[in-house]
């Protein structure tokens, strides 16, 4: 991709992990209560997809979120991702946990989130990233910050920018030609 700096090329050919909040990120930040105490979020079938192109390509996702929600199991489960924890108030030690579980560096994970308590992450990884309605404060300290909003396809856009850089992305494409 001709947009990426060489700073940013190095960094991104070596993530191995994207970590994913979810208000904000994965979903668009509006929590729905019913009448009966349901909670309700939507999530973007783009989002899916580049996460499940991800894995496909040997990059693990996980997410690391501060609220508890069976609507986030249940969607992570339908994605297939694992390393999902939530009601993380101390997320920085999450973070670490997930390192030593995973046998990775730092700079080997990126961090994609919107606000901030989203911010100890993005900087403890080695790539930073936000959506593009993320607050200002988080815009101006992340690495890259897509051009698609939370919930609204920003995962994909992510997915298909690591995978560029990866070389990656093509061939995956290519597969759905066949």
């Amino acid at each position: 991709m001709s947009d990426f700096a060489p700073r940013l090329q190095a960094k991104a050919e070596n993530i191995k992990l994207l970590i994913l909040d979810v208000d904000g990120v994965l979903s668009d930040g509006k929590v729905y209560f019913s009448n009966q105490g349901d909670e309700l979020k939507s999530f973007n079938i783009k989002d899916g997809l580049g996460i499940k192109l991800l894995q496909k390509s040997g990059i693990q996702v996980a997410i690391i979120t501060g609220r508890d929600s069976k609507i986030v199991a249940h969607r992570a489960n339908e994605l297939g991702i694992k390393l999902v924890f939530q009601g993380r108030s101390d997320k920085r030690a999450t973070f670490n946990e997930l390192l030593e579980q995973l046998n990775l560096n730092a700079d080997q994970v990126a961090h994609m989130g919107d606000d901030l308590p989203d911010m100890p992450l993005m900087k403890m990884a080695g790539l930073g990233l936000c959506v593009s309605d993320a607050h200002q404060f988080v815009q101006q300290h992340a690495d890259w910050v897509a051009q698609t909003k939370g919930g609204e396809g920003a995962v994909r856009e992510v997915a298909d920018w690591l995978l560029t850089a990866q070389n990656k992305l093509a061939s995956l494409q290519a597969s759905y030609l066949a």
